[in-house]
Order: C-alpha cells, then structure tokens, then sequence
C-alpha cells in the first residue's frame, strides 16, 4: 500500500521521500512507494551493511535540511531535539542548536500586517519603527520602535501566509504520521500521530501571539520574587493574534558574551538565581518557560537575566511534579535504586518491558553522571538518556517529562556559560528543602483549605446516615458481605477444607485434654502403668494429628506438582 499523492501535497511529499532516503531506511521508502516521486539514479540504494537509522551523513546536515524545508519543519527539528529515544545523540544535540534563523520578509509586509491588525497607521502609534529588523525566526520577526509615550518596546510580527503554509504542511505530515504508524514497526513503536498532534497542538498555540502575551505575565508574576531575572511586559493595546509589542530589553545574548563582559557580572550568582527559578516552575508553578536555548537567554546591561520568546512554554500536573521532584533527587543523590522505582511509577510498561535491563541501563546512566567532572555534568543530558533507556526496554515516559528533559538541557548549556563550575546536581539538593516547602505552603493556599473543609462537612453530614442504614440492616439481618469470584465452588470448597482442618484440630485438642484430666482418676483398666481408658485417648489424638499432618503435606506437595510448568 502506498500514500494517496495529491496534486497539492506532491512536492512535500518529494521532499520528506528524499529526507527519509538521505537519513532513513532505504526500505522504509520502498515499502511505502515514496520512490515513485523522484528519480531514482540520483539517490542509489543503500547497501544492506549500512545501519538503519540515521546514519553516514554529518548530523549538522539534518539541522540545515530542515531550514530549508520551511518553518513547521524547522519546529519539527526542535521536536524532535526533544525525543531522545527517536534519534542518536549526536542529532538530537544537532537539532538543539537550531536556532530559528531565517531571511526576514520586506518592510512593506511588515507595515502592512501591523496597520491591519492594530487598526492604526504605524507613524500614528510609534515615534520610531525599524525598518531592519533585529532577529529572524521562522515564525515572525522582531523590530525595535518607540511607543507615543516614549516607552522602548520591540514589535513581533508573524510572517505573513505562515499560518495556511503550516497548516498544508500539518495534513501532509498527517497522513505520512498514519501510514508510518499503521505499516511500520517503527511507527507503531513510536506513534507518530500522537507526536504529531502533540507538535500540532504546541505550533498552534505559538502562533496565537495573544497567547504568548500571557504567557509573559503569567511567568513574570510567578517569577518575582528573583530579583536577578526579569520577563518583558506586552503592551496590550499594541498585541494582537498577529502582532506583539512588549517592552525592549537593554542587554546581549548569553552566548555573545566576551572575557570582559564576563569579568564584569557574577556569574555563580546567576546560574545558582536562574536554575532555582527553573525548579520553582517545573515543581512548584507547574507552567515553565520550555525554551530556555541560548538565544532566548538575555545578560541586560545592569547584570541580571531577562528571558524572552515565551511563545513556547510546558505544563506539568501537581502528581507528576511530586514524582519528578523525587525522580531529581535520586539522579542528583545517585540512588539507582530509587531512581529505578520513582521511573516505574512515572511510565508506562508495554508488553516487552524488561525491567532487569532497564535497571541496568540506568544504573550505567546515573553511575557514569557520578564520575563527571564539574564541567561535563548535566542534569538534563542525564534525564534524556534517561528517557531512551526506558523506551529501548519497553518502559514508555510521559510527553512532559521529555520537555522538562529538553528544557533542563538547554538550562545547562546557559548555567555553564555563565559559571563553568555550576554544579546542577548540587544545586538541586540545596534546593531541595526550599522546594518541599514551598510545595507545602501551595498545597495549603486558601482556596485548598476550603477544599478540604467542604469535604469534610459533606463526610460528616453523611456519616449518620451511612452507620443508620448498617445497624437497620444488622437489626433486619440483612447485612451481607459480597464476593465477586468467578470459581466460586472452587472458593466455597476452600473454606471446607479450611473449616474441616480446624474442627479437627479442636476434636484433637479435646481428646488431649480429656486424657490429661483422665490421668489423675485411678482405674483398675491400665496400660503400661498408666489409667487405660486416658492411654486411649492419647494414643486417637496422636494417630489423628499424625493423619492431619500427612494430610496436610501430601495437599501441598499436590498443589506445588499443578504449579510447576
């Protein structure tokens, strides 16, 4: 069975087939008959030696491909940077470093989208609009401009035709999603249709730059209390789904950064501010900015750390926020044993989950983030390979915890410019009591008290009720105790046995006392001295605690013998 080649979708399909034939399966192609839309001579077969996945070109080649393809594809990359257990780590650290950076569209565009969704003529609004802008992304552009009331901003604006683009190459990817899934066992391993819809629900909501907007208060207020970091404000009058102007940032990239500019602010003191605000939203807010990439990192001109692009953020459940915080610990404390446990109630088996292996491809993990030095150690490096040994071993983790996975890797490459010496694992467990209690104090705000006081008052209001229905219905003796056994003769003929053992077990008790008591009553009938009726006795007691316990082993024995294959 091949793809349906729709006339609309023909060059994207040529251009995934010739994607997938440079670092694919060759067999892969052949199966799904994408070879029909190229020609073959230009791309010859590969030999059967070759390894499967992803292999012989360089892994930077995949990141500029992706460029060229167009926006969703360049997003796609940073999808895929996340899924440590889709592609080798040397391609998903390629992807990492995709940066977004494409040809800017014309002023004319530029002035023509921000007049139509701000309603106003751009001289009308700014003082000053740079033609120029200063960065390129593949969804927008960003340029500098003064506002009326003299308030430095820079305006965001969405590449024009980008939304219809996105959603012709969605359906195409859609439709290659679902043959992969259904006629390759990669696909069914993997689900990509889910990945898709995962990928197509985040693109989504980036592209609604009202959404962003929020997102940019939302972490600014829960931020606060960091005086060394610092989120833009929007300017709501001048955003729209399209357009977002939010306040300019007087600074450079972390990664722009030179020996004297380093000199000059205290790097220990903002890698140590910016990880614990990191863990404040992945554990304690449970909303976190998930694109914290070098470019995305700010160093302002008064030495503190402004985070912006917030287009991309994550969101994390309170229940897997306890069990992340103890997954942390026991990485960052190096209990392997611990670690093991909190994965297995964090995933999902699947039918060829081997947990034996699993154990020790993460004992090998932990074990060789021990022995790194300062300057190699990474918590979120740690957490991805952490991710593909459960999924190579049939242990499959939850889509949020992979963004955290990503989100702290690229934390690390920012913590490590700014302070060589950071030790992430360290700041986690100084971190560590700061955060149990702040998760204590949210889990008693107000609105949980009353929560609790509401189900109290409804538990108690019903507990009359509840003990005068159970004594109306001892009173009636129609109290009834119900089990839902499907072999239930086998069940009724248990609790025989059971029932027969004891009573016999008690006639044999009887028998012992009574002989006991017999003892001191004098008879003329005697055996071996001793009164004859008491011997008696004892000698039935014996011959049936000897036939109970013969009873007794021989029913095992048979049991175990049913047992065994």
């Amino acid at each position: 069975m091949s793809i349906s080649l729709k006339p609309e979708h023909l060059k994207r399909y040529k251009d995934i087939a010739l994607l997938l034939w440079k670092y694919g399966r060759g067999d892969l192609m052949k199966s799904s008959g994408l070879e029909k839309v190229f020609d073959k001579e230009e791309h010859p077969e590969r030999s059967e030696s070759q390894p499967p996945l992803l292999i012989n070109p360089k892994a930077e080649e995949l990141a500029v491909d992706l460029e060229k393809m167009g926006p969703i594809y360049i997003k796609l990359g940073q999808l895929l940077s996340t899924r440590n257990d889709l592609l080798p780590p040397e391609y998903v650290e390629a992807l990492t470093r995709l940066q977004d950076k494409l040809q800017p569209f014309s002023f004319a565009e530029v002035e023509k989208i921000v007049e139509e969704e701000l309603g106003v003529r751009i001289s009308k609004a700014f003082i000053e609009f740079d033609a120029k802008p200063v960065a390129s992304a593949s969804l927008g552009q960003v340029h500098r401009g003064i506002l009326r009331d003299g308030r430095p901003v820079v305006i965001k604006v969405q590449r024009p035709g980008v939304r219809k683009q996105i959603e012709e190459d969605l359906e195409v990817l859609r439709e290659v999603a679902e043959f992969l899934d259904k006629h390759t066992e990669f696909g069914g391993r993997f689900h990509f249709q889910q990945l898709l819809e995962e990928f197509r629900h985040d693109l989504v909501r980036e592209l609604d730059y009202q959404q962003e907007a929020k997102n940019l208060i939302e972490i600014g207020t829960n931020l606060k209390e960091f005086e060394k970091i610092i989120v833009p404000a929007p300017v709501h009058d001048y955003t729209t789904g399209k357009v977002l102007t939010m306040d300019y940032v007087y600074g450079k990239k972390v990664t722009s950064l030179g020996p004297l500019a380093h000199m000059e602010i205290d790097g220990i003191a903002l890698a140590e501010e910016l990880f614990q605000a990191y863990l404040k939203q992945i554990l304690i807010d449970g909303v976190f900015h998930a694109d914290p990439h070098p470019g995305n990192v700010f160093i302002t001109d008064d030495g503190r750390i402004a985070l912006i692009d917030l287009g991309m953020v994550g969101h994390i459940s309170p229940l897997m926020q306890e069990k992340l915080l103890k997954l942390l610990l026991a990485v960052s404390e190096g209990n392997i044993d611990k670690a093991g446990d909190m994965a297995l109630k964090i995933g999902f088996h699947s039918e060829n989950f081997n947990e034996a292996e699993f154990r020790r491809r993460l004992g090998v993990v932990i074990t060789d983030q021990q022995g790194a030095t300062m300057e190699d150690i990474q918590v979120g490096r740690t957490m991805l390979n952490f991710i593909r040994s459960a999924s190579e071993n049939g242990l499959e983790m939850p889509s949020e915890l992979t963004m955290v996975s990503k989100t702290l890797l690229n934390l690390d490459i920012v913590g490590v410019t700014l302070d060589p010496k950071f030790d992430p694992n360290e700041s986690i467990r100084r971190n560590a009591a700061d955060l149990m209690r702040k998760r204590l104090l949210k889990n008693i705000s107000p609105s949980n008290i009353f929560t609790s006081v509401i189900e109290t008052k409804e538990f108690i209001q019903e507990v009359p009720g509840r003990i005068n229905r159970i004594l109306d219905a001892l009173a009636k003796n129609q109290f009834k105790v119900q089990i839902d056994s499907g072999e239930e003769n086998t069940l009724i003929e248990g609790f025989q046995k059971i029932a027969n053992r004891i009573t016999t077990g008690l006639v044999l008790a009887a028998l012992i006392i009574g002989a006991s008591l017999l003892m001191r009553v004098e008879t003329p009938f005697q055996i071996f001295g001793y009164p004859g009726i008491a011997i008696i006795l004892f000698l039935f007691a014996a011959g049936g605690a000897i036939w109970l316990l013969l009873n007794i082993i021989l029913h095992d024995r048979t049991i175990n013998k049913r047992k065994k294959p």
